[in-house]
């Protein structure tokens, strides 16, 4: 009755683990409210919330149209979308549980499932709030043309994929000290308010303030995305392929630091 079943080859381990990855996303999904219709539409208008204040901020300062020729609301969306992507993929990884959790105790539950259920998760509210968002203007507001729709959505993926390379950095370094890289995380995620770049157009940029954002890859992903989103619009002060690297980079420095981590565990750590 209370023995763990045990997987006989490699297909029923995979579907095991799949099956896991699967319970623990929509666990991580209703965290946020007992209700995941309420949950997800919390999501939804977060990123609404984002998208209307920085159309005020746009009007009030006298912006009342795109930078780039093209539907203004389409230009503010590419950035914030691609910014909330970003920065609450960061939040959830440092947040996620990791090889000191209690749950890690319990098997066949390990950090390669609570790592790829927190992923997924986000990574499906941020997709479902996008596409709510924008059908509702379409469809409600003001039709709009997005040149490329699927190299828009590979850049909100690679938005998605370098925010959980620098949030597992920041979930493993953690643990050896809570309170000092919390607050690094926290500082990161503030600084890209401005350092994202999603208020400016890089094309036009002078070199001094080019040097303020291009070490950041969300400056790159956004400034692509307007590439794939606006048909007169083309960067060329950014690059898909450094936001690549930067992130493949980051993703394998956190793979290194949490198989480091997860080995020296030690059960003091929870008397903290």
């Amino acid at each position: 009755m209370f023995v763990q079943p045990r997987n006989r080859n490699m297909i029923e381990a995979a579907f095991a683990t799949l099956a896991l990855i699967y319970h623990q996303t929509v666990h991580n999904l209703r965290q946020s409210h007992s209700n995941a219709v309420v949950g997800l539409a919390m999501s939804i208008m977060q990123s609404l919330a984002m998208v209307i204040g920085f159309v005020a901020m746009f009007y009030v300062l006298g912006v009342r149209r795109s930078p780039i020729r093209g539907d203004f609301m389409v230009f503010v969306m590419t950035g914030i979308f691609m910014f909330m992507t970003h920065t609450k993929s960061i939040a959830a990884m440092t947040g996620a549980a990791n090889a000191t959790s209690t749950m890690m105790r319990h098997e066949p539950m390990n950090t390669a499932v609570s790592i790829s259920a927190t992923a997924l998760a986000i990574l499906y509210q941020q997709t479902l709030a996008s596409i709510v968002i924008l059908w509702t203007y379409h469809a409600l507001i003001m039709p709009i043309r997005i040149e490329h729709i699927t190299g828009c959505y590979a850049m909100l993926l690679l938005a998605w994929a370098s925010g959980c390379a620098i949030g597992m950095i920041f979930m493993s370094a953690k643990q050896w000290w809570p309170s000092g890289i919390g607050v690094i995380s926290s500082f990161y995620q503030r600084l890209n308010m401005i350092a994202s770049g999603k208020m400016f157009v890089a094309n036009v940029l002078p070199t001094m303030m080019l040097n303020l954002f291009d070490w950041n890859p969300l400056f790159h992903v956004i400034d692509q995305a307007r590439g794939f989103a606006f048909i007169n619009y083309t960067p060329h002060n950014s690059s898909v392929r450094y936001a690549v690297y930067v992130t493949l980079a980051c993703l394998m420095v956190a793979l290194m630091l949490e198989f480091v981590t997860r080995n020296a565990r030690s059960l003091s750590w929870a008397a903290r």
